[in-house]
């Protein structure tokens, strides 16, 4: 595809390799990068998007999916931001196989986090009557990134938050020993505190939370 080729060769011209050793030591080397950082990537990326508008829109999930098979990160994060934009009003009830997919593949937190507040998050809020059974499959997987995405995915909902599907979740997986759902767990319930603190406190108050929950939970409440 012409849209992949002019990133391509954009991405190579512009690679810097101590920027691209730093970041990889950043995500614990598990994957390379050009070493081209958040402005310029994205500046570069909607250059050729631009001129290649028409190609990316008919083929949005498709171009996704091969930016994903790229080794490079700069690659994955091209692939999400072109989801978010292309996909929004626009979902398709299938879609959640594509979603599951970029949770499962080049899995670590920075990827996973976008995907699941404006992919997965945004997914839901076109199908709610999905919402039931892909959280409880998610939240019921061994995969830590799937559970991790059970909890994050109502990250953006503010108000809109189901307090229910928040709350069990985070007591579904209260038990974890693991960081990132610990982790998880409190920022979900930090955000959802911007909207209602005293809901939060009394939950975790109430609940057995491991203690970094219950320190992020709570750090924003007076």
């Amino acid at each position: 595809m012409n849209f992949i080729l002019a990133l391509e060769t954009a991405f190579a011209v512009n690679k810097n390799p101590e920027n691209a050793f730093a970041m990889a030591k950043y995500m614990k080397n598990n994957f390379p990068f050009f070493g081209i950082k958040t402005e310029e990537r994205r500046r570069i990326f909607k250059e050729i998007w631009k001129e290649n508008k028409n190609e990316v829109s008919a083929n949005a999930r498709v171009i996704a999916l091969d930016l994903y098979s790229i080794q490079e990160r700069e690659f994955h994060y091209c692939a999400i931001e072109i989801l978010i934009k292309e996909l929004k009003g626009n979902y398709k009830k299938e879609d959640i196989q594509l979603i599951e997919k970029l949770i499962l593949n080049n899995s670590w937190w920075d990827s996973v986090d976008t995907i699941a507040k404006y992919i997965l998050g945004e997914y839901l809020l076109e199908f709610p009557l999905e919402t039931k059974n892909v959280i409880e499959r998610f939240s019921n997987s061994e995969n830590m990134w799937l559970n991790r995405s059970a909890i994050l995915f109502q990250l953006g909902y503010k108000q809109k938050t189901n307090t229910d599907f928040l709350f069990s979740e985070c007591l579904k997986l209260a038990y974890s020993k693991e960081f990132f759902i610990q982790k998880a767990i409190g920022w979900a319930l930090r955000e959802y505190a911007k909207s209602n603190p005293e809901i939060v406190r009394q939950f975790v108050e109430n609940s057995n939370l491991k203690p970094l929950s219950t320190k992020e939970a709570l750090k924003n409440i007076c």
